[in-house]
């Protein structure tokens, strides 16, 4: 039996004339992420792209996992290539979904014939199918609102596909189609949850990651390397910027009030994640921040690190509770690896007392009073590592 894969395209069926371009883009994202299990041929028709394998020995259960992951896909499944004649699709029927329907109590079957020269309409295809699977599976009984297994038959110009249940894909838009962001990951639970978030939406990404040795180890650093991994099976491939931040850091630490040594550091990372996505071609960053969840996080305090740059600034998270987040973090495999206990920078030199209803003129005179912090920052820049994270 020849097996394909089937995909549904969803929100870009909405895309009028600007559609074609979508699903281009969305098809060389699917080529990019199964390309190392083998060849295959694209082929797009009626907001469906079909996927057919050219070798053998491709594995397609890993290539419909992968192919799950990649935004701009609604749906999709495997499916069984047939000869255009009722026979051939009722026996690949029976045999090609034997599995599903032998573990299966209810089904019902749907077919679509977009070949009008077919002598069998749509209702009488669905009788005759599911007439002849009763006959065969005799546990078998038709639900049409709610069944196991949906049978569905595709005659199409050329064949016909016989295909079960669908799977869920990802959803959003296909990943560069919205343009290049930032996003400033820590190893938090936060910041992987909106780098995937604003991917679905087709953002393409970049990352930027704040190093503070010794007061971080290199385990912590690799635990970011292992969430932006995790992150990429949906987004694609991710240039990731480490910048060491100690000397940073010390230089807060002695040159400002303790109250504003986080909203001054936030400020600065921005600055610099600005200075990176910029040279990048991204055009806006992306945090993890969520209003209220800590000290540096309320309204007045994000308006200060707001002033820093003059980039949009993302903020996917911004109006969830934890447990919204931590949801989405063990839907896309994150979570795990957050709560790891290796501490970012954003632990070093936590105040006792931060300002949480800080005011920018204070903000930027206890910033103004870092000696040579425009020297820090170009000497930061200047060695930060760069790491392709696929």
């Amino acid at each position: 039996m020849k097996e394909i894969i089937l995909i549904k395209n969803g929100e870009l069926a909405l895309k009028g004339l600007n559609r074609s371009s979508f699903e281009d883009k969305l098809i060389k994202n699917i080529k990019h992420r199964i390309s190392d299990l083998g060849n295959f041929e694209f082929t797009k028709s009626q907001s469906t792209i079909m996927v057919d394998p050219l070798d053998e020995d491709i594995d397609l259960e890993e290539a419909v996992d992968r192919i799950s992951k990649v935004f701009g896909i609604a749906a999709l499944s495997r499916a069984c290539v047939c000869e255009k004649n009722f026979d051939e699709i009722k026996k690949t029927a029976e045999e090609y979904l034997r599995e599903q329907l032998e573990d299966a109590n209810t089904f019902k079957v749907e077919a679509k014939r977009s070949d009008k020269k077919f002598p069998m309409k749509s209702p009488e295809i669905c009788r005759e199918t599911g007439g002849y699977l009763l006959s065969k599976f005799n546990h078998l009984k038709v639900d049409v609102h709610n069944p196991d297994v949906i049978v569905t038959v595709e005659v199409r110009d050329k064949y016909a596909f016989v295909r079960g249940n669908n799977i869920k894909g990802a959803g959003g838009m296909p990943t560069g189609t919205s343009g290049r962001a930032a996003i400033l990951i820590s190893g938090g639970i936060d910041s992987p949850v909106a780098a995937y978030m604003m991917a679905k939406r087709g953002i393409e990404l970049c990352a930027v990651h704040f190093a503070s040795p010794p007061y971080t180890s290199e385990l912590a650093e690799m635990k970011v390397m292992e969430l932006l991994k995790r992150v990429a099976k949906y987004s694609g491939v991710i240039t990731t910027f480490v910048v060491p931040f100690t000397k940073i850091q010390e230089a807060i630490r002695d040159d400002c009030p303790e109250e504003f040594f986080t909203i001054i550091m936030r400020r600065i990372m921005m600055v610099i994640s600005e200075k990176i996505a910029k040279e990048q071609n991204c055009s806006a960053l992306i945090t993890g921040e969520s209003v209220g969840q800590v000290a540096s996080q309320t309204i007045y305090a994000l308006g200060c690190t707001d002033c820093a740059v003059n980039m949009p600034v993302f903020r996917p998270c911004i109006g969830m509770d934890k447990e919204e987040i931590i949801k989405v973090s063990r839907k896309i495999d994150t979570f795990e690896t957050s709560i790891q206990p290796y501490e970012d920078c954003c632990t070093v030199f936590t105040p006792k007392h931060p300002k949480t209803k800080p005011h920018i003129e204070d903000v930027i005179k206890a910033e103004n009073s870092i000696e040579n912090l425009e020297e820090l920052i170009s000497d930061a820049i200047k060695n930060v590592k760069k790491v392709i994270i696929r």
